[in-house]
């Protein structure tokens, strides 16, 4: 029997350091890139979860497809977002914990992270090529307690220690590049030309 794995994407955040642009708004190929995230996961064929701030809020026209979590607590932190869709999740197998605003994750990075092998109380985590673990991470639910009690601006870290981890190495850094300035979006889009 197959094992019920549901992904979480993480999209609640205020994209505080973009001075007013919305980071998950950001258009990479013709597609913004929180849409690109949720074709990415529905593309696995399984099911997806979006945790999202408090309507009203353009994100919310992006997820079609998916589950849309609002998060009351999010301005808190990803902590907050975490506990939310973790609790929510609670009665799956395991939970891919996918960050929205990584730009160069592919369908194929979620689908190495989801077909690594483990053991059941291990998490697996996309790694860079040199091997700084990142994400997406696949949380079993042996670990749903310690990441449901998560608060404010927590991303994990701790609760992520308690566990061992079985690293999947991803091209390049995709499993750690996340863009939170217009400048940091200027150079990535620069250095794709």
């Amino acid at each position: 029997m197959s094992r019920d794995i549901r992904i979480l994407i993480l999209a609640a955040g205020a994209s505080a350091r973009m001075r007013g642009r919305d980071k998950l708004l950001e258009v990479i190929e013709g597609i913004p890139l929180l849409r690109r995230q949720v074709d990415a996961a529905l593309a696995t064929g399984r099911p997806v979860t979006v945790a999202l701030p408090p309507r009203p809020h353009a994100r919310y026209d992006l997820v079609s497809g998916a589950e849309a979590l609002e998060v009351d607590r999010a301005s808190e932190g990803m902590g907050a977002s975490i506990s939310a869709g973790i609790r929510h999740l609670g009665d799956a197998d395991a939970i891919l914990l996918l960050l929205a605003d990584l730009p160069e994750i592919t369908h194929e990075d979620l689908v190495a992270v989801l077909d690594a092998e483990a053991p059941p109380d291990t998490l697996v985590r996309g790694a860079t090529e040199g091997g700084e673990q990142g994400h997406p991470i696949l949380i079993p639910s042996a670990a749903f307690a310690d990441f449901a009690d998560l608060e404010g601006d927590d991303g994990g870290r701790a609760a992520a220690a308690r566990f061992p981890v079985r690293p999947v190495p991803l091209p390049g850094r995709r499993a750690r590049l996340d863009l939170d300035t217009p400048e940091a979006w200027a150079a990535w889009r620069a250095g794709k030309d």
